[in-house]
């Protein structure tokens, strides 16, 4: 299969406390920023995709958009790289011309706790965990890395050195949430939350949305900025298993690697910069394991040094990710992919971006590669 998707406009909203919002208003004030960025009018846009927006006949009330092809996905973050499909697969199969994708997250002013007795965050570990206290995604995670240390070795400092190198990526970030530089000394003495996780291993739940306008190769030429070539995706589960994954859904992300590479004709070696989903920071180990960055057991000398800093081989969730701009369940890390390829990022921008990675682990595997031309 050969992509034929392109990039063509993104907006955003702020992202923290944002009360007088709720999700449909967040996802069409970014919606608004990203038809401006496109340089069209909402009556152009023949497909819809909506990710966490409350109310999709609302939104076309709203926005004036009377849809070709709709598609609504679940609340879960995983449903981002596949929103992200799914519109690619309909501009692929000419079901829509112009798709906006639309995300809106109201969670911290509607008090979203992602855990405890009283909240299910739409899975079903409700089943088999609950009963016993795994009562969060936090504590799956938390679960997950006590294996993974006592297999290999794996530090809490490790996951440290993640946490600081987003942190420092997030201070050049002005839409970023947390920009205060934090050291591993400040990241080993903050507080567990669920041991062996600390606080600054869990990302930052907040209000905000994201948009994303999305059309054909050919038509992308006609916008006014450079368009972004989607050149690959691919995606993969491991459902059956449940929330606890004894592999650390390393199966999928084999899966998905031998797909996603070859479909956008690029190597490892030829990624400019990885975006890579952290809600927590060991979801960055699991990640570079399971699409072979590193060998198994190996990640957490991997993410030591420079190799994920700016100037690195693989410069890391540029904005500040989950963990320092906003916990936007990936659609934050998908639109930095795109500013970095336009070479709009300021001070943070990575030399000479040509192609970047979106990459989600978990029991529903995605990922996406970005390109500065076709596949």
């Amino acid at each position: 299969m050969r992509s034929n998707a392109a990039i063509v406009g993104i907006g955003n909203t702020s992202y923290g406390n944002l009360p007088e919002h709720d999700s449909n208003s967040l996802a069409v004030w970014a919606l608004k920023n990203a038809l401006k960025d496109a340089g069209i009018d909402s009556n152009k846009i023949d497909g819809l995709v909506m990710h966490r927006v409350g109310n999709y006949q609302k939104i076309c009330e709203m926005t004036g958009i009377d849809p070709e092809f709709i598609s609504v996905q679940p609340s879960n973050g995983r449903m981002c790289g596949v929103s992200i499909q799914i519109a690619a697969q309909a501009i692929m199969t000419k079901q829509a011309k112009i798709i906006a994708l639309i995300y809106g997250n109201d969670g911290r002013s509607a008090g979203a706790k992602y855990g405890g007795n009283t909240d299910r965050y739409d899975t079903a570990a409700e089943q088999l965990w609950f009963p016993y206290g795994m009562t969060s995604p936090g504590a799956v995670n938390a679960l997950m890395f006590q294996r993974h240390s006592e297999l290999y070795g794996t530090s809490s400092k490790d996951l440290g050195e993640i946490a600081v190198t987003i942190r420092n990526h997030a201070k050049f970030n002005p839409d970023a949430v947390m920009k205060k530089e934090i050291s591993l000394e400040d990241h080993q003495s903050s507080k567990y939350i669920c041991a062996p996780l600390r606080l600054l291993d869990y990302c930052l739940i907040n209000d905000g949305g994201i948009a994303m306008i999305m059309t054909s190769n050919d038509r992308a030429i006609d916008y006014p900025k450079p368009p972004v070539f989607i050149r690959g995706f691919a995606q993969a589960s491991s459902l059956a298993q449940g929330i606890v994954s004894e592999d650390f859904n390393w199966g999928p992300m084999n899966r998905v690697a031998q797909k996603v590479y070859p479909m956008a004709d690029v190597q490892k070696s030829e990624l400019d910069g990885l975006m890579i989903y952290d809600n927590f920071t060991p979801s960055i180990i699991f990640g570079l394991e399971g699409f072979g960055f590193c060998n198994v057991g190996e990640a957490g000398d991997y993410v030591k040094g420079n190799r994920f800093k700016l100037d690195g081989q693989y410069p890391l969730n540029t904005s500040g990710g989950h963990l320092s701009e906003s916990y936007m369940q990936g659609w934050n890390l998908n639109i930095e992919a795109v500013r970095q390829i336009r070479g709009e990022c300021g001070q943070r921008q990575i030399k000479n971006a040509r192609n970047i990675q979106y990459i989600a682990p978990g029991p529903v595997t995605t990922s996406i590669i970005y390109g500065k031309e076709p596949t």
